[in-house]
């Protein structure tokens, strides 16, 4: 059995399920059926999900399973609320947790802070995060 696909491989639209069929008895029921907002994800984005899940939510731990900086994280995760329509949520001003980002000040002091070798590239890049 194939996986169900949600996108047309040739010019990417929507695909659209017209047949259900049981396995089982044999019926069949035609129709325009849609496919779960799920289904909108390209499979590369399915495992990031699916990685997301098994982290239990812990951006951090999705980038050392698969690879990714933690901006690359923040940034697939972004991708993907806005292939499932939700691109409103997606918000340059916040961190991924919904925490307000530094403020553009805040930001300049801790780069001036590096700049003048009062704070290392990993502490600055927590602080920026807002993890510190």
């Amino acid at each position: 059995m194939h996986p169900v696909i949600g996108r047309c491989p040739i010019c990417q639209h929507e695909l659209a399920v017209t047949r259900l069929h049981c396995r089982s008895c044999g019926t069949s029921i035609e129709g325009d059926f849609h496919l779960g907002p799920l289904q909108r994800l390209s499979r590369e984005q399915i495992r990031f999900v699916e990685a997301l899940i098994l982290a239990r939510g812990s951006m951090k731990d999705v980038g050392a399973e698969l690879g990714m900086s933690y901006p690359t994280v923040n940034s697939r995760l972004n991708d993907i609320l806005i292939a499932l329509g939700h691109g409103d949520r997606v918000k340059v001003s916040e961190t991924s947790e919904g925490n307000p980002a530094v403020s553009p000040e805040r930001r300049r002091e801790i780069l001036t802070q590096v700049r003048e070798g009062k704070v290392s590239a990993a502490e600055a890049e927590a602080l920026l995060r807002g993890e510190k």
